[in-house]
């Protein structure tokens, strides 16, 4: 099993930034990429942006060139700096894991954008 913590979430204003991290436990091995989401309320779970094994990485045309995700495979977590943020982006965000297994999930962490 893998095991997923999210933290950095917060309150910023519009025009600010954020670094949110999903540090990884468990069965890491069998972790294939990681992926950030997010959900509003109201609105369906959405892909924010998810990065392979090799780095590969793909955003959300809403997020591209505001929002970076990375990793760090010694430290098992992968980070999401979010950069230029709107009232938009406001949501409850969570990281994923892919594995042959199925998608663990974190338990989320909050983010709020003023205006």
């Amino acid at each position: 099993q893998v095991q997923l913590v999210e933290s950095g979430g917060g309150l910023v204003q519009a025009g600010g930034s954020l670094r949110l991290s999903c540090a990884a436990s468990g069965s890491i091995f069998s972790i294939n990429g990681m992926g950030w989401y997010r959900q509003a309320p109201g609105n369906q779970r959405e892909l924010v942006a998810h990065i392979t094994n090799g780095g590969r990485t793909n955003y959300a045309d809403s997020v591209k060139g505001r929002f970076i995700i990375s990793r760090d495979n010694a430290k098992n977590t992968v980070y999401l700096q979010m950069n230029s943020l709107k009232p938009e982006d406001t949501a409850v965000y969570y990281c994923a894991a892919d594995t042959p297994y199925g998608r663990p999930w974190g338990q989320g962490t909050q983010v709020t954008v003023s205006s």
